[in-house]
């Protein structure tokens, strides 16, 4: 019998309580907010009558069970990006997946996964609703798989589903308890805001211009998964990280993928919980080219990261509880990197009590003031909100709102449980130009480094009031 693929608007999941049968067969969170599962038709008939958004269901042929499936998804971009140029690219893009004889197509540069099936595979096109912008296709196999980001129309994201059910676990009560203490506890402290205005917009444009090589001295052409250069900025990043006093390790994930870069600062009182603050540091290009600089998605918010940690270092601070500092890699293939950190955390039960994701911070739209988006959809809007009410106290340059523009590695945590959001430049849909594109340099119009300064003040200042702090005895 045809099985099927029944995705659901994350925010109806949320707001009801699923029956077993369809929690049994969640397979994640996709295109943004989409949750995605295998029901039984008896399930399917229980729970979608009750839905207050209609749902997408896809029929999956018999021959899909040995196919990887994965989701198409076009981000949530600014109509300035929706030029004719673009929608033709898409058009083109679906006519060529429709003609039945797909194959992917032969990648020579930086986007080749290093272990590429042979014969290149060919990719069945399962599903497509241009309203909603997303699609279905399947492909013989995980490396197929990876493969298929390196080719999409620029503003498209392709997320692997995982062939068997994952766990659905909502963030517990207790977590959401923590973080509202949080919040009502929240007011100014004059010593954290000493400490977040030493930020420095030298030192970040120092750390852009090597991970780009704008300032012609790492070499590294790209940062993709796949590249050479991922694996040069990986060991500079641990490096870093290390110089201020960080223990860090370079975790592997997956074969081919460049590692994840975890940095810990232990705690001086609370060996037990753990707060963690991320970016990612893949990139990814124009199609066809090898260029991959990712000054901004996400060299922005690993170089925050990267300011943070100086900071931590020039004035000797220390954490009453563990920090993490963590750039992740694969995120523009799937999410890779971070959901098998999540995964691991969740394994050995860590209990991280808050986590934020920096990606993309630097891009300043004409005519707009300073901005930070928080999402919309996927996370917990207890830390939305204790991030927005810390900018406002913190960074009151920002103009604070909501995007959907998502999502990034806090999807991976917030999908194992843990309490998580993401800061993104804009409170609106993405409006950089250079959006995965070759040409997203720090050396460019709108690339704000002033903005990155406000929005890392926030990270910092919500770190330091989540993890508490102390100084030694001198002047900063």
């Amino acid at each position: 019998m045809t099985s099927a693929l029944l995705a659901v608007p994350y925010a109806d999941v949320v707001a009801q309580s699923i029956p077993a049968c369809l929690s049994s067969s969640f397979h994640g969170i996709y295109g943004d907010h989409w949750a995605v599962f295998k029901p039984t038709e008896l399930c399917v008939n229980e729970f979608v009558p009750g839905l207050d958004s209609p749902p997408v269901v896809v029929a999956l042929p018999t021959e899909s069970d040995n196919e990887q499936l994965v989701w198409l998804q076009e981000s949530a971009i600014d109509d300035v990006l929706r030029t004719t140029e673009y929608d033709a690219e898409v058009q083109d893009f679906f006519q060529w997946l429709s003609t039945g004889n797909a194959v992917v197509p032969s990648v020579s540069d930086y986007q080749t996964v290093l272990l590429a099936p042979e014969p290149l595979p060919v990719l069945s096109l399962l599903h497509h609703n241009p309203a909603l912008r997303s699609a279905l296709v399947a492909v013989p196999g995980e490396a197929a798989a990876h493969l298929v980001s390196t080719f999409l129309p620029r503003y498209w994201k392709a997320s692997p589903i995982p062939p068997t059910p994952v766990s659905y676990l909502p963030v517990p009560a207790k977590a959401v308890a923590h973080v509202r203490k949080l919040l009502a506890s929240l007011g100014f402290d004059p010593v954290v805001a000493s400490i977040v205005n030493g930020i420095s917009v030298d030192g970040m444009g120092k750390d852009i211009r090597y991970l780009t090589n704008e300032d012609g001295t790492s070499g590294i052409e790209s940062r993709h998964s796949f590249a050479d250069g991922s694996r040069v900025a990986a060991a500079w990043l641990k490096e870093q990280f290390e110089n201020t006093g960080a223990a860090c390790e370079l975790k592997p994930f997956l074969s081919g993928f460049a590692p994840n870069v975890v940095c810990k600062y232990a705690g001086t009182v609370d060996q037990e919980s753990m707060v963690l603050i991320s970016g990612h540091y893949d990139s990814r290009g124009s199609f066809g080219s090898s260029r991959a600089p990712g000054g901004n998605d996400d060299g922005s918010g690993t170089i925050s990261l990267l300011a943070i940690a100086h900071r931590i270092k020039a004035l000797g601070l220390q954490f009453h509880s563990n920090v993490e500092l963590v750039a992740f890699a694969g995120e523009e293939q799937g999410l890779f990197g971070s959901k098998a950190y999540a995964r691991e955390l969740r394994a050995r039960d860590a209990n991280v009590t808050l986590m934020i994701q920096a990606d993309m911070l630097a891009y300043h739209a004409p005519l707009e003031p300073p901005q930070l988006g928080l999402p919309q959809s996927i996370g917990t809007p207890e830390v939305a909100q204790l991030v927005k009410n810390i900018a406002a106290i913190y960074s009151p340059e920002l103009t604070v709102g909501y995007t959907a523009a998502c999502c990034s590695d806090h999807q991976s945590f917030h999908e194992q449980g843990y309490a998580a959001t993401q800061v993104f430049e804009r409170a609106g849909p993405i409006a950089d130009p250079m959006y995965h594109n070759s040409g997203d340099l720090s050396d460019r119009p709108g690339y704000d480094l002033e903005q990155v300064r406000y929005i890392s003040r926030v990270q910092f200042a919500t770190l330091l009031h989540a993890a508490g702090f102390e100084l030694p005895d001198k002047d900063y």
